[in-house]
């Protein structure tokens, strides 16, 4: 038996989604391509800072509108205060500086809340007169801050600026806000990482404070004939009548005798 032929009503509608396929495929490919480079950065970038400033640059050509462009800053609170940690412009951390100065905005209140925030016009922004009167004498017309999500009790935002009044569309705000949900564990395995090699950084500081203690005791020891926990004694007598760090006074010790002022440790690399 011959099949029967789909009527109209059966068939898919063309028209409608051969666009909504296409614009599937377009943001995969943009999704994907904004993690690839991201992950490329982390590999690319040996210093934190580097990062986070290649990941400020890396933002503002994303989320520029069209036609247009901004200035973008990332901000992390550390010790209850918040910090630039990277600026795609000069001016931009400019702009943060104004924010911090006056006690809040729209950076501060997106990290506080975990929503975003928009001014589209600072002339006509109420919460914060002076902040808005600042920013607009820079030449700032609308602002967009959108949170970052870390980890734990850490909190960032991706802080954007406009020279544009209603400089970001709903479509941007949009794009905006996924690109920031895309790039928070890049950002959480970075910060991660930092956190590895700072804490690698005051261990190798430690051992080598350590050695030289050691080995200014063992000089002290040689010339006072003394025990070990007298040659102690001298060094933290010397230490506190001179105000120096026990570290110091240590490394004064082994520079009267000895032509080498590097010291290395078992666990040097």
């Amino acid at each position: 038996m011959d099949a029967v032929p789909e009527t109209a009503d059966s068939l898919p509608d063309t028209a409608e989604s051969f666009p909504r396929v296409a614009d599937a495929l377009v943001n995969a490919a943009t999704e994907d391509g904004i993690v690839s480079r991201l992950q490329d950065l982390v590999l690319q970038t040996a210093d934190p800072q580097d990062f986070f400033k290649e990941f400020a640059v890396f933002s503002a050509s994303m989320l520029a509108p069209a036609g247009g462009d901004v200035h973008c800053n990332v901000t992390v609170v550390r010790r209850k205060r918040p910090v630039t940690v990277a600026s795609s412009t000069t001016r931009a951390r400019i702009l943060d500086e104004l924010q911090y100065g006056h006690g809040d905005g729209p950076c501060l209140l997106a990290m506080r809340t975990g929503k975003t925030v928009y001014v589209g016009d600072v002339t006509n922004e109420r919460r914060w007169p002076e902040y808005a009167r600042a920013v607009a004498v820079q030449g700032v017309r609308s602002i967009l801050g959108v949170p970052l999500q870390l980890e734990g009790d850490s909190t960032a935002a991706l802080n954007i600026y406009s020279s544009a009044v209603q400089g970001f569309s709903a479509a941007d705000i949009v794009r905006a806000e996924l690109f920031c949900e895309q790039s928070s564990k890049t950002l959480r395995l970075e910060l991660r990482m930092a956190q590895l090699k700072d804490a690698k950084e005051d261990l190798e500081a430690a051992m080598k404070s350590r050695t030289a203690i050691d080995i200014a005791v063992g000089v002290i020891m040689a010339q006072n004939r003394c025990s070990q926990s007298a040659a102690m004694a001298i060094l933290r007598t010397a230490s506190n009548s001179r105000n120096i760090k026990l570290r110091d006074v240590a490394a004064g010790v082994i520079e009267s005798v000895s032509p080498e002022s590097e010291l290395h440790t078992h666990f040097d690399e």
